[in-house]
């Protein structure tokens, strides 16, 4: 006996098949360049600022495994910072630099980079100091995680001893009579497309060198901030023999010099002291 109704019908459960998509498939938006690039120095200048930027941070930030990262200490240090230019910069506008506003931003960048150059001179002995003041028995680990901060450095000086080398060349070639023939053309050019990067990338080496106190979180959590409250003196005293006292009457001259070594020990102690608290982290330990 046939059934009247016929066989059964099996119906998809994921419904019909999807309607396939008209003409070529989709791709991923086309990007939009931003307003910059219309403009014909700044186009090729962003580039390269970039690259130089993740090359700086490649070499020189590699703070150890063992810093401790800690938002609020975080915040607070841009904080201070933050308020530490708005008072610089109200000082500076109230009593005006006394060699004018290009003196005062050659000074700054000047610090920036004088700043990776005392912690050079001064980190090594902060080190010392450091492993000495340790236990007996912690000595000997912390002395075998100085590679890092040490190849740190060396990578910094082969930077500036590799651009003071071409700036150098630069100057005698162009003191003994020109560039004139295609190779000294060649040569000039390639000096001038190694500066362009060169110096870039010397600026951001030395932010990251100095933020990162050259990785010594790599030897232990509570060495950059003990770097950082020296080398903050150290600086002053510097900027003292280099510059002299600033601007202003006897008051805004003493904030003005023991504002920024004062506020930045008293954030570093503060850090050594929320390591003790948060994270049972001591100099010693």
């Amino acid at each position: 006996m046939t059934d009247p109704y016929g066989p059964p019908q099996v119906t998809d459960p994921y419904g019909p098949p999807p309607t396939p998509y008209p003409g070529p498939p989709p791709g991923p938006a086309p990007r939009r360049r931003r307003l910059w690039w219309r403009v014909p120095f700044v186009g090729w200048l962003v580039p390269v600022l970039r690259s130089a930027n993740r090359a700086a941070e490649k070499v020189f930030k590699h703070q150890g495994e063992g810093r401790i990262v800690d938002p609020v200490v975080d915040r607070v240090q841009l904080t201070r910072s933050l308020l530490g230019l708005l008072a610089t910069l109200g000082i500076a506008y109230a009593y005006g630099p006394e060699d004018g506003w290009n003196e005062a931003a050659e000074n700054s960048v000047g610090n920036l980079l004088v700043t990776p150059v005392l912690l050079i001179v001064t980190g090594p002995l902060v080190m010392l100091a450091f492993i000495f003041y340790a236990p007996p028995h912690r000595r000997r680990v912390l002395r075998s995680r100085l590679g890092v901060p040490l190849k740190t450095i060396g990578w910094y000086l082969l930077t500036v001893i590799a651009l003071g080398g071409s700036i150098w060349a630069g100057s005698l070639a162009a003191q003994s009579g020109g560039y004139q023939g295609a190779l000294d053309i060649a040569i000039a050019l390639a000096m001038i497309a190694v500066l362009l990067w060169g110096l870039p990338f010397l600026f951001f080496a030395s932010a990251h060198a100095a933020r990162s106190a050259f990785n010594t979180a790599h030897v232990h959590a509570a060495l950059p901030a003990v770097l950082t409250g020296v080398l903050v003196w150290v600086l002053a005293l510097f900027n003292l023999i280099d510059q002299g006292m600033p601007n202003g009457p006897v008051q805004v001259q003493l904030c003005s010099l023991l504002g920024g070594p004062l506020t930045v020990t008293a954030v570093s102690l503060w850090e050594l002291r929320r390591m003790r608290t948060r994270h049972g982290v001591t100099i010693r330990g």
